[in-house]
């Protein structure tokens, strides 16, 4: 009313600050501040496991490279006493039940070579794939038997490293969250003290809105109380309680877990070094043993039965002592990702 024109222009804005008096601003910045701790730590854990399955699955392939060479080893040997064994069939001297079983422990060398030969390009695709290639052949380095091993973990060390887990700091954070959820939840029940103003100015032409000398403002305090819902509200605060006591039980077993993973890397570093070093006796004997083997056959004492199971005995054993050298190295990745990513001979 007063307006010369029936126009009005007006610009106008609104303040509202929420008096934080229960704490439950502060508590959902907590939640949210907890919620991004602990993507960050699922996308360290990603990367953590994406390190430890590329190095397990290295040296799966350095596994097979030795089975291989032993495999095509096995097979060029039993050629060979195939075609020995050929020979004295025409001459009488053996059997064709003893032709039988050479050639057929040949074929199951042939088969052995294929069967590895298959495993390792597909261990090699795999690996293309953790590294986010196409699958290549992939370049080699330090043979099964030739990689280092790291120092040992120094007593005491391992409950100290597994503070920085990502799963472990993952649940913990999940827990900061769900805690500061129920603080929420409980400051949600009380009233809700509110600041509101708002600032404007008016002009019935708008070329002199801010010149017209029209300001207007207002200012006041609101207070807003759970009435009609405050059993709902109730009802939400003993949800928020029950999901808060189901991520501590997560936080807990997750620490157990992660104790039981070390100690399992721990023995199975130790069990697989006392086992490759038996294996490796073993070994040596089974190649002394064709060796006597096989003088006693040239020099007329024994029959060649005696070379087939010294050499069978042989192959399976190397094949044995090539798995036991890869599940050495394989504990130690698994070491190296139990206690979140590698440890120093001392603690630093």
């Amino acid at each position: 009313p007063g307006f010369p024109t029936p126009y009005s222009y007006f610009g106008q804005t609104t303040l509202n600050w929420e008096v934080d008096i229960w704490g439950r601003l502060r508590r959902s910045n907590e939640a949210a501040r907890a919620d991004l701790m602990a993507r960050e730590e699922n996308r360290r854990a990603i990367v953590l496991t994406l390190v430890s399955s590329v190095a397990q699955s290295y040296f799966d392939l350095l596994q097979f490279d030795m089975q291989m060479s032993i495999a095509r080893r096995a097979l060029l040997s039993w050629e060979e006493s195939v075609a020995i064994s050929r020979a004295q069939l025409r001459g009488g001297v053996i059997s064709r039940i003893d032709l039988d079983q050479f050639e057929a422990e040949r074929a199951n060398a042939a088969t052995r070579v294929a069967q590895v030969e298959r495993q390792l390009v597909q261990k090699e695709n795999e690996l293309s794939v953790l590294l986010g290639k196409n699958p290549v052949p992939i370049t080699r380095g330090y043979s099964l038997t030739a990689q280092l091993m790291p120092p040992e973990v120094p007593a005491g060390l391992p409950s100290e490293l597994l503070q920085r887990r990502p799963d472990i700091l993952q649940a913990e954070q999940t827990l900061a969250a769900a805690t500061a959820r129920i603080g929420m939840a409980k400051a949600a029940r009380f009233p809700k003290l509110t600041i509101t103003g708002f600032l404007g100015v008016a002009s019935p032409a708008l070329s002199n809105l801010l010149l017209s000398g029209s300001e207007f403002g207002a200012g006041g305090l609101g207070l807003a109380g759970p009435l009609l819902n405050a059993q709902s509200l109730g009802f939400d605060q003993r949800a928020v309680e029950a999901q808060a006591r189901q991520v501590l039980a997560q936080y807990e077993q997750t620490i157990l877990v992660a104790f039981k993973e070390v100690e399992d890397a721990l023995v199975a570093i130790r069990t697989a070094n006392d086992q490759r070093k038996a294996q490796q006796e073993q070994v040596d004997a089974l190649r002394s043993a064709l060796r006597v083997a096989d003088a006693r056959y040239k020099g007329g004492i024994t029959s060649y039965v005696d070379v087939l199971l010294a050499k069978r005995n042989l192959f399976n054993a190397e094949f044995a002592l090539t798995a036991t050298h890869r599940l050495h190295l394989v504990s130690v990745v698994q070491l190296y990702r139990a206690l979140g990513g590698g440890w120093s001979p001392t603690p630093s």
